[in-house]
């Protein structure tokens, strides 16, 4: 039998009646954190562009809980108007939103010199912008409400650089101050906003660094923990951020790294 310590405990981290929306949640990380916020007791809205991988997303996590908590919304989070449609359609259709984790995103590796400027725009507005379009279409009502919590999904990028990145760089660099910029002028209305910052991640979309023998060698010399992390290891980190164990938490950049960017 638990004691009440145990119970009290727990409960900081239950989720259970709060709604949640995370971008670019069809796959990978993204589908990752919506998986355990929904597993904490969350009602979760995933959210992508491609409507039939997000409604395969949407019936596999609806499998393993409660399927009247799992919800799909497919829109642009980069156009001003379908994120404001978007939010408008989460609050009509499936509740009040308390918790909003900015995770869409996309990388671009070419030499700056070689860099289109098409696609260093294509990358900020995907990893940069959308968290303004939609965290400032959500923050309007949790402003409102008097609480909220947005969770931005930086990575060890927006602290260390490599070379054939810098559109991806300058975004998450963005982003994490961003994260600042939205608690200065959010906090006193009773939201927590704050970042999780992912290391070196094995996901669908990096397998191809993992199978490249020299760059698997170097993340594993240059990661204390000497492994790739896990899209299950941002999980709890997200969890503690949502919930009400970290409501006085605000504006902080949390490192899920390995140990990486504390050593040289």
């Amino acid at each position: 039998m638990r004691g009440p310590g145990v119970s009290r405990s727990n409960s900081l981290f239950d989720l259970t009646g709060r709604v949640a929306l995370v971008t670019g949640s069809s796959r990978g990380i993204g589908n990752a954190i919506a998986a355990g916020l929904a597993d904490a007791g969350a009602t979760v809205v995933l959210n992508g562009l491609d409507s039939g991988r997000l409604e395969a997303a949407r019936a596999a996590l609806q499998a393993s809980v409660d399927g009247r908590r799992v919800h799909a919304a497919a829109f642009d989070v980069t156009d001003p108007k379908a994120a404001a449609e978007g939010i408008a359609w989460v609050e009509a259709n499936v509740g009040p939103l308390d918790i909003l984790v900015n995770n869409a995103g996309v990388q671009h590796r070419v030499p700056m010199l070689d860099l289109d400027p098409a696609d260093w725009e294509r990358v900020l507005a995907t990893d940069l912008t959308s968290a303004f379009l939609v965290g400032r279409e959500a923050a309007r009502r949790m402003v409102t409400r008097g609480r909220g919590k947005i969770i931005n999904i930086c990575s060890v990028q927006a602290e260390l650089a490599r070379p054939t990145i810098a559109p991806y760089v300058a975004a998450k660099g963005g982003l994490r101050n961003l994260t600042r910029a939205m608690t200065a002028e959010w906090a006193a209305s009773g939201l927590q906003i704050n970042a999780i910052a992912p290391g070196y991640i094995h996901t669908e979309m990096t397998q191809n660094l993992v199978d490249d023998e020299d760059f698997n060698s170097w993340i594993l010399r240059r990661t204390p923990a000497a492994r790739w992390g896990t899209a299950q290891d941002l999980v709890g980190p997200s969890v503690w951020l949502a919930s009400d164990a970290a409501n006085y938490v605000n504006g902080q950049t949390i490192f899920i790294d390995g140990g990486m960017t504390v050593v040289v």
